[in-house]
């Protein structure tokens, strides 16, 4: 399946109908793989939903359409998300740190994990972690996570499916100014993939995020 993937061993076929084949395989395996990760935090949505055009790779003979989920909201900057379980404590605002446990797939192209910090038990993140931490409105966490946090609430715990346009920056390849970062070198190299391969046009992302704690600038050890 590897070489077929990658678009190797498909001999009288032009190249356009490789890239259709490439395309095809992928969507087969990126099923099976989002089926088979159902036992994460959240079951990772239905591929069968409404789709977008992607005006980019519009008219070609292969490629994507962006998919809109019919269970998820849509924000004007393309960020969708859906509410798994509503939290009860205070909401983020600029200048607070936030704290939040997360995992991500590369839901867009195979649906390959690049972080996965915690097992599960019970439908929730496990607590015995370090967890990841940014101060709200400093910029050094992608768009779409500050987005996604913004009206959580603490203890509330968010599905986020995120474009490439409110994702990882291409100007910062460690992902050193820009996180969060995958803590192991597999889920880097996972999510790399992805995001700096040219020739994928699917770079969504998915991001599951449980909003642990809000702390407030001068709450006790707050370190802006």
């Amino acid at each position: 399946m590897a070489g077929f993937v990658e678009g190797v061993g498909l001999p009288g076929k032009s190249a356009s109908e490789r890239d259709v084949c490439v395309c095809r395989a992928e969507e087969i395996s990126r099923r099976a793989v989002l089926a088979a990760i159902g036992i994460s935090l959240v079951r990772v949505p239905d591929v069968n939903a409404v789709v977008e055009d992607i005006p980019a790779i519009r008219g070609r003979q292969f490629g994507k359409e962006r998919i809109l989920y019919k269970d998820f909201s849509l924000t004007p900057s393309g960020l969708q998300y859906k509410d798994v379980k509503i939290g009860s404590g205070n909401s983020p605002n600029d200048g607070d740190r936030i704290v939040v446990d997360w995992e991500g797939y590369t839901i867009g192209y195979y649906g390959r994990i690049f972080e996965s910090k915690n097992k599960v038990k019970g439908g929730a993140f496990e607590n015995d972690k370090d967890y990841f931490r940014w101060v709200q409105g400093k910029h050094t966490v992608i768009p779409a996570l500050e987005e996604g946090v913004r009206d959580m609430k603490a203890g509330g715990i968010r599905q986020l499916i995120i474009p490439p346009e409110i994702g990882y920056p291409d100007w910062d390849p460690r992902h050193d100014k820009v996180g969060p970062r995958p803590t192991t070198f597999s889920g880097q190299r996972a999510l790399d993939f992805v995001i700096q391969n040219q020739g994928l046009v699917d770079k969504t992302l998915l991001i599951n995020v449980e909003l642990i704690r809000v702390d407030r600038p001068g709450d006790r050890g707050f370190k802006g």
